[in-house]
């Protein structure tokens, strides 16, 4: 939510705020391209104040650190620069896919380039998306929906996207278009979310605030289920956010749910294994492989290909760790079929992935013996300061004093 209050706030004529914004390498990654386009980007108490409106070209490359979002929504963005972008990004992000974008960049009539399909990215920009139409896959990356849908409206005449694949990822798509209706543009979509139009429209100035995040959220009930009892706070009941399903799921699970306006309180209990296909909230699948992994009895989790392409191989990186913890894993294309039992502790490489070692030392405080997370500090790409919430929690951590 903070990357797209942020891009649809630099296209808006007029100053925006955008209170409450997640603080992390992913979304600073964000805030530093779009200033190196020229918005203003300033901060308050707990708000950004952005002045939008105009976008110029840059004078270096656009670095989006290791930020998947980052490169996507600028990546179209750029189309509406008068001259050319470069953007380049870390190791794990120069292997992600970006192919797709830039093909439909191109149908839409902007000069754009890429590596084999990977990172860096080459946008030769007119000022304008020319606009008309596109056809886009939408099982690689629903980034790639997003992007086109934040930067057409600003075409120069109306475009048409149609998807030749199943959407998957489904509600970040309509969070973007929830985020662009607080800016004042609309997207006309088909009911089952494969076609879209998007007229020509202004993005207007808005004052937005940013809910709290399902997907760290969702760490910190695991942590309850398997644990203890955690309550989170200030939370949207009805946010459109696919990793709010987190809380159907643990209870389906068994763990104890108890929520009252926007708390939730989660407290430990015996958990069942459980089916699940992840294929719309794939961020889940690090915290449900740890929670089903402490459960009784099998689970299977389904729709996993696409978590392959993420941060690190994510379905390769935890049935690594799993089965180093004792725990029997089987894995069957994007099937990974887990027998919950009894982990013991073990020292894990979370491939420097924020989401494997935040999944890794909630399992660890089920499992046991002790667990060493490697590389620890690789949670700050979305959540810093979730070793010092484990702590606060009561969690017994021991930091290298090389860290």
């Amino acid at each position: 939510m903070t990357h797209r209050a942020l891009i649809c706030s630099a296209l808006a004529e007029g100053r925006s705020v955008i209170r409450e914004p997640l603080i992390s390498e992913d979304t600073e990654a964000t805030r530093r391209v779009l200033e190196q386009l020229g918005v203003g980007i300033s901060h308050m108490d707990r708000a950004w104040k952005v002045a939008g409106g105009s976008l110029r070209k840059p004078e270096s490359d656009l670095h989006c650190g290791e930020s998947g979002t980052t490169l996507r929504l600028v990546t179209a963005l750029s189309s509406l620069v008068d001259g050319e972008c470069k953007l380049i990004g870390g190791a794990s992000l120069s292997k992600r896919p970006v192919g797709p974008l830039v093909d439909s960049l191109r149908q839409l009539g902007t000069e754009c380039e890429s590596t084999g399909g990977l990172p860096p990215v080459t946008v030769k920009g007119k000022g304008r998306l020319p606009g008309g139409e596109a056809v886009l896959p939408g099982d690689v990356s629903s980034q790639f929906v997003s992007a086109i849908l934040i930067a057409a409206p600003r075409g120069e005449k109306d475009t048409t996207l149609r998807l030749n694949t199943r959407l998957e990822s489904r509600p970040y798509v309509e969070l973007t278009m929830e985020t662009q209706r607080a800016f004042g543009v609309s997207v006309e979509a088909s009911r089952d979310m494969m076609e879209y139009r998007i007229k020509r429209q202004s993005y207007l100035p808005a004052d937005v605030t940013v809910e709290r995040d399902w997907s760290a959220t969702a760490f910190l009930l695991g942590a309850g289920a398997l644990a203890g009892r955690v309550t989170v706070e200030d939370l949207n009941m009805g946010s459109s956010q696919a990793d709010a399903a987190v809380l159907g799921i643990m209870d389906e699970m068994g763990a104890t749910v108890v929520g009252r306006g926007g708390s939730i309180t989660i407290e430990k209990a015996p958990l069942s294994g459980i089916e699940l296909d992840l294929s719309d909230s794939p961020d889940l699948f690090p915290v449900m492989a740890s929670l089903c992994a402490a459960a009784s009895g099998r689970s299977v989790l389904r729709g996993l290909r696409r978590l392959r392409l993420k941060e690190s191989d994510r379905v390769a990186a935890m049935t690594g760790g799993l089965v180093g913890m004792g725990v029997r894993c089987e894995l069957a294309g994007d099937i990974l079929t887990i027998e919950g039992g009894s982990p013991k502790g073990c020292v894990i490489d979370p491939w420097g992935d924020h989401r494997i070692a935040m999944a890794f030392s909630i399992l660890g405080l089920a499992a046991e013996g002790e667990t060493t997370i490697l590389d620890a500090e690789c949670v700050s790409k979305s959540y810093p300061g979730f070793w010092g919430d484990l702590e606060a929690l009561g969690v017994e951590l021991a930091r290298d004093a090389d860290e």
